[in-house]
């Protein structure tokens, strides 16, 4: 497949990723990004075992790895009654790390081939050509592209998720304000994920390395909170309906990472996920030989289609399990006594092992 027939919507950790991992089976592709510049901004992502995985196989995580100190242990306060649980890190086999937002995306960004992301391309609309079926592209500066294959990685808000006629996500019960606080002489933190919970608030702290802290506050939201919250900082959900029924891709055109499957915070899963999704979909490409296809080959349509649902079968039941698993643990924090009782008791149903998301493979690249 040659000429940059992929057509990759956004360029966040989603679609770096996705790129790098195609550009690593030698699948050429070109990202269209919306903004001036590379959106490297925000605040810090999580990393578990199962996303450093993903990392080894793009090939960035050693570059990542001095960037971040590992993290030994989760505990969680709860100033209500004056209980601590602590859970070591240890037992996961890989590793737990907090990064920078701009770390990770300016690695992936490095690892791509240049001018492989085309800035201020903001799309606007798709539609399919009555006659080759080839997925139109048209973009708010008013240029139309036409691609053999779209892959949107353009967010909770993506306009390819439209376009499949995807439900659009839902604000989440919950409000959370995020940031970074640097220490010029050093913090005085333990290596650990500590979270204090108190009526309904839940307060986060996350060392990145000896200097920089990573933050969170989240509490229920109010009713005038949905206007303050129309930006990416919102907490969305989709619903499990759309995850267990939906249909993520049509044709030649298909969605990953948050577009796919855009999660609460509560798990710290939603990056790792989408750099599975990224190994997962490259791998099924190159399985049907789309590295070799030949421009304008009628087969590629097919091909494409083929792997497209592969890729859906085998990351469905991993992201229902992984957005439920967030949406329970979210609901924790925002319910009352009664309902938090009837979670507590589906997510010891449903995950009798709670740290088993940690210890997902996405397997060879």
């Amino acid at each position: 497949m040659y000429d940059e027939e992929v057509v990759i919507i956004g360029a966040g950790i989603s679609g770096l990723a996705t790129a790098l991992a195609l550009h690593k089976k030698g699948i050429k592709s070109v990202v269209m990004e919306r903004s001036e510049t590379l959106r490297n901004d925000g605040s810090a992502i999580g990393i578990r075992p199962n996303g450093w995985r993903a990392l080894d196989q793009l090939g960035v995580a050693d570059i990542l790895r001095p960037t971040s100190i590992p993290l030994q242990r989760e505990r969680v306060v709860s100033l209500d009654g004056g209980k601590q649980q602590d859970i070591s890190l240890y037992h996961c086999i890989g590793e737990t790390r907090c990064l920078l937002r701009k770390d990770v995306i300016d690695t992936l960004y490095a690892a791509l081939p240049p001018t492989t992301v085309k800035f201020s391309c903001e799309l606007e609309s798709i539609e399919l050509d009555p006659i080759t079926t080839k997925p139109i592209l048209k973009f708010i500066d008013g240029n139309t592209i036409t691609k053999k294959v779209v892959i949107g990685c353009d967010g909770g808000k993506s306009i390819v998720a439209n376009f499949l006629n995807l439900k659009p996500t839902k604000m989440f019960t919950a409000s959370t304000i995020r940031g970074l606080t640097n220490y010029p002489h050093g913090h005085p933190f333990d290596l650990e994920f500590t979270k204090f919970k108190k009526d309904g608030i839940l307060v986060g702290r996350i060392p990145i390395d000896n200097n920089m802290v990573y933050w969170f506050c989240s509490q229920a939201s109010i009713s005038k909170d949905e206007e303050i919250w129309k930006n990416p900082e919102v907490i969305r959900q989709h619903t499990i309906e759309l995850l267990l029924t939906g249909t993520f891709f049509r044709g030649t055109v298909m969605v990953v990472g948050d577009a796919m499957h855009v999660m609460g915070p509560f798990l710290g899963q939603g990056g790792s996920a989408a750099l599975e999704d990224a190994v997962v979909l490259a791998r099924n490409m190159a399985q049907l030989g789309l590295n070799h296809a030949e421009s304008g080959s009628e087969v590629i349509v097919h091909r494409v289609g083929k792997a497209f649902d592969q890729f859906v079968r085998q990351r469905r039941t991993r992201v229902v399990r992984l957005t439920l698993q967030a949406y329970l643990i979210g609901m924790l924090a925002t319910s009352s006594r009664l309902k938090k009782i009837i979670w507590i008791m589906l997510l010891i149903l449903l995950f009798p092992n709670q740290n088993s998301h940690v210890d997902y493979d996405c397997g060879d690249l």
